[in-house]
């Protein structure tokens, strides 16, 4: 299958690290994503100029997009974009007529009105000592409200009511290998399920709930091979539940993370943030994969993978391009839905 739903994949190749870091793009036709002798990046950081070049132009290119299994969004370093929902999102789509514009096209399913709440479920070992669950919160926390997150107020349900530029963190919960070190995709649903019905998390039709596994842990559909997150939604407790995989990238950084030094001295974390905040975004737009996505099948956030914009220098020498509460961070661009459609990290209130 992996043949048929995944025609052309995009890996870059990294020539150098001192210096400008030079990049060359190969397609790999029906391939495995076998690592023989070549690092692969989702990102370049150009060291002369403090820019982050993806593999191409702003709207990664079409003859990439690749289709996934249904049910779930994949978000892949490969190929610079976020994997298609397959099956489920072309049978839906069948039976509405889109409405385009701006790139991006309404398809007349739902999106997240009002607060969207979040939540965490902390998988496998978090001690301590490590920084990242703080550097999370404070992400979680200080999102909701910003110039970037109100580029998503650009989409709307089927009565124009729009996306609000609204995040609140909800509170976490801690699940010490319930399913053992390797979460199949529907081991990541129990999980969820697991923390509602145990009461540790409320059962919110309005949040999103993000299974965050340590380094250790590993997602079987292809994590650190095929995508970095994903995003879902499904019947759990009664209520559509929409939940999101995020994991540690640390056992192979360079599949994930856009920088070795981050601006939060973990670059773990850092990654992690990264692709959180484009499920995120992709949820609210779209969290019953029925809503907006373009015509191969991108979401917003897949239209500006692993692309950054403008960027500024740290203490530490590592690359930024906003600051979330007292944090500084490197995100991914969004779509906006507005003036033709672009890439940008604001959008004025």
């Amino acid at each position: 299958m992996l043949c048929a739903v995944l025609p052309k994949l995009q890996m870059l190749i990294l020539v150098g690290f001192g210096g400008n870091v030079m990049k060359a793009q190969t397609k790999l036709f029906c391939a495995s994503l076998a690592f023989v002798g070549v690092a692969l990046m989702p990102n370049i950081v150009n060291a002369s100029d403090g820019s982050i070049a993806s593999g191409g132009s702003t709207v990664p290119d079409s003859s990439s997009g690749s289709v996934d299994k249904a049910g779930d969004h994949k978000h892949t370093f490969a190929n610079h974009a976020e994997a298609n929902a397959g099956a489920v999102r072309e049978a839906r789509a069948a039976r509405v007529r889109p409405i385009s514009g701006n790139g991006i096209n309404y398809h007349n399913g739902p999106v997240m009105l009002g607060v969207t709440n979040t939540y965490v479920i902390w998988y496998g070992n978090w001690p301590s000592t490590s920084t990242t669950p703080a550097i999370l919160t404070d992400l979680l926390g200080n999102v909701g409200g910003s110039p970037y997150f109100n580029i998503n107020t650009t989409y709307y349900n089927a009565s124009t009511t729009k996306v609000s530029n609204a995040v609140k963190y909800g509170g976490s919960t801690t699940d010490s290998y319930s399913l053992g070190s390797s979460l199949s995709d529907a081991g990541v649903r129990t999980v969820v399920s697991n923390a509602i019905a145990a009461g540790r998390l409320p059962n919110d039709s309005n949040g999103v709930y993000f299974v965050l596994t340590s380094m250790d842990v590993n997602e079987t559909s292809g994590f650190l091979t095929q995508y970095c997150g994903w995003h879902s939604n499904g019947a759990i407790a009664g209520s559509d539940i929409k939940y999101s995989f995020v994991g540690d990238p640390g056992r192979n950084m360079a599949a994930c993370a856009a920088q070795s030094k981050s601006p939060n001295d973990n670059a773990a974390a850092d990654a992690m943030a990264s692709v959180i905040l484009h499920e995120l975004e992709e949820t609210v737009s779209d969290p019953d994969l029925n809503a907006w996505y373009d015509s191969r099948g991108m979401e917003n956030a897949d239209k500006c993978a692993w692309t950054f914009g403008s960027t500024y220098t740290l203490a530490n020498g590592s690359l930024a391009n906003m600051k979330l509460g007292t944090r500084d961070f490197l995100i991914q661009r969004n779509w906006l839905n507005a003036s033709g459609g672009l890439c940008t990290l604001s959008f004025p209130s």
